[in-house]
């Protein structure tokens, strides 16, 4: 659940991302409207709590998966939460790089898509990874929240099998999985994040 929210909801908060800066005011594709419409829409989805999300987007889930319970149905619920933390993420990592940088390629007449590739994402590279590895621990705390819903998952092992049932052993040892779990992601993130920096 983890790999799959990161992968599809870290490509699209990106795009997203990369709009909301990039239409700013002063952006190399500013555009009042454009950017006014992606701020209301992260505005809106970005403060509900996940569990609340679930229970709202029930309708929508049903249509897109067949079913409001199970992984599928957890998978898209965070997909649709992470995207827009991440497009969030995203834009104010984007949106401290360097003007005269932009400034520079602008004036060499490079295009804003090669602004975008060759400048705007490798000068924010290694705070943006330090982001994402925010945003992945955020997705673990999703999935475990998921099991509020059959979606599987240690959430799911440390309702059902232990909260439930009162076996506070198994929700103590699922607990620990997801602390240890979390402490791995931030190191790996921390170490990229330096080598990126350094580099």
């Amino acid at each position: 659940m983890v790999a799959i929210t990161l992968v599809v909801s870290g490509l699209a908060g990106l795009v997203v991302g990369i709009l909301l800066s990039t239409t700013r005011p002063g952006g190399i594709l500013a555009h009042r409207g454009v950017n006014a419409v992606l701020n209301l829409v992260v505005n809106v989805f970005r403060p509900v709590p996940f569990i609340i999300l679930v229970a709202v987007l029930g309708p929508l889930t049903k249509a897109v998966t067949g079913s409001i319970i199970g992984t599928n149905a957890g998978i898209f619920v965070m997909c649709i939460g992470a995207v827009f933390s991440i497009a969030r993420v995203v834009e104010q990592n984007l949106v401290s790089v360097d003007p005269g940088v932009i400034e520079a390629v602008q004036a060499a007449g490079a295009r804003p898509l090669r602004i975008i590739v060759a400048v705007l994402v490798p000068e924010a590279l290694g705070p943006l990874v330090l982001g994402y590895t925010y945003i992945v621990i955020g997705i673990v705390d999703m999935s475990a929240m998921v099991g509020a819903i059959g979606g599987g998952g240690l959430g799911d092992f440390a309702l059902v099998r232990g909260y439930q049932v009162f076996r506070w052993d198994v929700t103590v040892v699922a607990t620990g999985v997801i602390i240890m779990l979390v402490q791995l992601l931030q190191h790996l993130g921390n170490r990229l994040a330096r080598r990126v920096l350094r580099y």
